[in-house]
């Protein structure tokens, strides 16, 4: 019991850690957000401290148009 509060505690670390390299790199300032910068915001959170040592994930993606 004790090892699943310690993992959960890690997790979220490391995920405010991400929340915050993303704010560093400017992502939430955007008024709108495609596909793309939605996707390109939770990779880097997921990644977390990786954005320190030189990761520096993108996120590259288009939704399919409304027919005519």
């Amino acid at each position: 019991m004790r090892g699943t509060s310690i993992f959960g505690v890690l997790v979220v670390i490391w995920l405010i850690i991400g929340a915050v390299a993303a704010g560093q790199r400017g992502y939430y300032t955007d008024e709108e957000t495609n596909c793309a910068e939605l996707g390109t915001i939770l990779v880097t959170i997921v990644a977390g401290p990786l954005n320190y040592v030189g990761a520096n994930p993108k996120v590259d993606c288009e939704l399919p148009q409304p027919s005519q």
